[in-house]
């Protein structure tokens, strides 16, 4: 059995990040603990509070944040992903993790999954007081994935856009914004594809959430190939969950990068696409996570 408490720390920019801190009953001693973050354009209520419990339940506290200009936690421009910013709020949120009463301040481990894998990656390679990585569907080249996913006779107008999108803003616009989802291929959107639509669009609480991205949002994350750091993450061990036909944080691009990593390390191979991890593959997604995180923190 655990606690679930809503949270709130500051971060730079005078701005404070929301989070979900689970603390398990029942402790005598400080406790292990999980640091988590959802992926590409969501929130905290999108599918990892599953994966928060079962750390929970295994002993862990652990720490669940919606990145600045999403959710709960505060930022503006709304809807706004910069990588780099989002890693160094989330160094702060280990921070914050250390200085609870509850915590181990020396038995960290971090969870990323789809963008935030990447994030997982990065900060297990640059962040020591991280003891085990776990990546879920990591993103790991996000200039290869974006040649895949915009067609060749595309680039030039989506090209157009961006120019067009920061020459506005020195004229003091706001950044453009297009759909996160959309089915519709007459609507410009991140994701057309039916999976993508239907875990984006699952409910959550009115006002956390909207189907729409700052453009070039788009644009940093097609500059952002975390993989590059993957070999700096040994000796810190790292578990890699990829799976099989991933078409959003590519399958043969994960299994290119885990070559690259050093010990220790393990891969497992997940059935499905990339939501299942969340859905049909969460029991063996979670128990392997779990077991990781019992192994090495």
């Amino acid at each position: 059995m655990y606690q679930k408490h809503h949270v709130r720390f500051p971060v730079d920019g005078g701005i404070d990040l929301s989070a979900w801190l689970f603390v398990p009953e029942h402790h005598d001693a400080p406790l292990p603990a999980v640091t988590m973050a959802h992926g590409f354009a969501g929130t905290k209520y999108h599918g990892i509070e599953p994966f928060a419990g079962a750390f929970a339940e295994a002993g862990f506290v652990v720490l669940v944040h919606d990145h600045r200009n999403f959710g709960e936690s505060g930022g503006v421009p709304r809807q706004d992903i910069n990588p780099w910013q989002q890693i160094e709020d989330w160094r702060r949120a280990v921070s914050y993790l250390q200085a609870r009463p509850e915590v181990d301040e020396n038995r960290i481990g971090i969870w990323g999954t789809s963008f935030a894998g990447g994030h997982a990656i990065v900060l297990g390679a640059t962040d020591r007081r991280l003891k085990a990585v776990v990546a879920q569907a990591p993103t790991v080249d996000g200039h290869a994935t974006g040649l895949r996913r915009i067609p060749p006779e595309a680039v030039a107008a989506f090209e157009a856009r961006l120019v067009a999108d920061e020459r506005a803003q020195l004229d003091g616009e706001p950044p453009a914004t297009q759909q996160i989802v959309s089915g519709d291929p007459a609507v410009p959107a991140a994701y057309k594809a039916a999976d993508a639509v239907s875990f984006y669009l699952q409910p959550v609480p009115d006002g956390v959430w909207e189907n729409r991205l700052t453009l070039r949002s788009t644009r940093w994350a097609r500059m952002y190939s975390p993989g590059v750091f993957i070999d700096r993450v040994s000796p810190t061990p790292l578990l890699m969950l990829v799976a099989q036909h991933d078409h959003i944080a590519v399958t043969d691009l994960a299994l290119k990068a885990y070559e690259q990593a050093l010990e220790p390390k393990r891969l497992v191979m997940l059935k499905g696409g990339h939501f299942d991890p969340y859905l049909a593959e969460f029991p063996t997604s979670s128990r392997e996570a779990v077991d990781w995180f019992r192994m090495h923190v």
